[in-house]
């Protein structure tokens, strides 16, 4: 993935066309009396106020928890461009291997179409089957198979493993070919697919931070005598229910954009009972937004914080306002914490977020760093209510060039097990002091603000 990430910067770089950041209106922000209730669908339609309400309350676990949850959903309404589904199942994935054998676990148990959209596709292995073996069985089994890998992302994968897949009768699409001329949907080769998403039988969806990639495979033991492989440090998250058909959309859209042959809609959209009680609603970010769905749902979210802002970021090169909100929120009294990477497969990153500590530290945001690991987790919880997991850095690539997708998962239960998992990741981190971390070297600070001329290809 290193290789992938310097060359990301380069072609960045390379190109005169690296967009600017909007800057989101302010006025997104405090909760006004005009504020319009949220709504909220259920499996037979939108829930009433009373519904709304009840569901809210069971949501919380602590008697403030319902009200921070209203004022959270009211402002985001305006800005996500995606309903909430209640009725859903939500597992949360930590890591390769467990997030390996989920995913292979729905793909064996799909009887009508698996639908897979991955920066990096490549033939990875769980617990002795491998990716492209149960992908073959299961079109010799009747089941469609669609797959969209990104062009860069996937460039180690050899060419071997999608001939066998297409061979098979599955649908395999190029997101934006580096190659002009096998693009098909116009030559945008600074444009990448950065999502991770797996749907099978349109009921079940997971999607995070984990790639289809086999440097996930090397947390376990190795030989003695050789260099252990660092761990990666992921999450990602299962979701069983009718937000599934969200996610099925973005893919069909992408598919459409990027002419893949056609499928047949209305076999996509199975009628999916509720699952579960989980309310959520998935953001998918492109740069045809003119405002970058999840960006302003992070923005608003983080503006209208009252207890406590928890992020895991395996890229952190902040734009504008997330340093101004989160500073700002940190300045009010709230609890902001940030897991970050001390070594990282991008170097240039990890200067950069260098560089902003001095700020974030004098302002309160606490600030932990991971060692003798991989870093890639994408998670934030805001006041314990609201959490997002999925494929958005914190990084301005994120926002502005990337297609993107995260689902933000409403009430205590996520957020607690998110919260649970931050602990113990930050337990085996390094909290950074202000005082020892002004008196590094000024060699360090001087290439720290090199790097920052390079932060919008990051």
């Amino acid at each position: 993935m290193a290789q992938r990430r310097i060359a990301f910067i380069a072609l960045c770089i390379g190109l005169a066309g690296c967009a600017s950041v909007p800057m989101i209106d302010q006025s997104i922000g405090p909760l006004t009396a005009a504020a319009a209730k949220p709504e909220i669908i259920g499996a037979r339609g939108p829930l009433t106020a009373q519904q709304s309400k009840d569901l809210l309350e069971r949501l919380s676990t602590e008697p403030g928890d319902a009200g921070r949850l209203q004022r959270h959903l009211a402002i985001e309404e305006a800005v996500a461009g995606s309903a909430l589904i209640a009725g859903n199942r939500t597992q949360l994935l930590r890591d390769g291997p467990a997030s390996f054998r989920a995913m292979f676990s729905a793909i064996q148990g799909a009887t009508h179409h698996i639908n897979l959209e991955y920066f990096i596709f490549e033939d990875v292995e769980s617990d002795g089957t491998h990716l492209g073996d149960l992908l073959v069985a299961k079109r010799e089994a009747g089941v469609a198979v669609n797959v969209i890998y990104d062009s860069f992302g996937s460039t180690a994968t050899p060419t071997a493993f999608f001939d066998r897949l297409k061979k098979a009768g599955a649908n395999v699409v190029q997101f934006n070919p580096v190659n002009p001329l096998a693009a098909k949907a116009g030559y945008s080769p600074n444009q990448r697919d950065h999502r991770k998403i797996l749907i099978a039988d349109g009921a079940t969806a997971i999607m995070g931070g984990v790639n289809l990639s086999t440097t996930y495979q090397r947390n376990q033991p190795v030989t003695s005598g050789t260099k252990p492989a660092l761990h990666w440090r992921d999450t990602a998250i299962q979701i069983d229910g009718p937000a599934v058909a969200q996610l099925q959309t973005l893919f069909l859209d992408t598919w459409s954009k990027q002419k893949g042959l056609p499928i047949q809609d209305a076999t996509m959209f199975p009628a999916v009972p509720a699952k579960g009680t989980a309310v959520a609603r998935i953001l998918g970010s492109t740069p045809d937004n003119a405002v970058p769905r999840y960006y302003v749902t992070l923005l608003s979210a983080m503006r209208n914080a009252e207890k406590s802002i928890i992020v895991s970021a395996a890229f952190f090169v902040p734009t504008v306002q997330e340093m101004e909100d989160l500073t700002g929120a940190a300045r009010r009294g709230v609890d902001a914490r940030l897991l970050l990477p001390a070594r990282s497969e991008s170097r240039p990153s990890i200067a950069v977020a260098h560089s902003h500590y001095s700020e974030l530290l004098e302002a309160g945001v606490k600030i932990y760093e991971t060692h003798d690991l991989i870093l890639h987790s994408k998670t934030v919880v805001v006041d314990g209510v609201w959490s997002a997991i999925g494929s958005s850095n914190f990084d301005h690539r994120s926002v502005i060039l990337n297609d993107e997708v995260d689902a933000v998962v409403l009430g205590s239960e996520t957020a607690n097990e998110l919260e649970a998992m931050f602990a113990d990741d930050q337990r085996a981190a390094k909290a950074i002091n202000l005082q020892a971390w002004k008196d590094r070297p000024l060699w360090i600070r001087m290439k720290e603000r090199y790097a920052l001329a390079w932060q919008k290809a990051l």
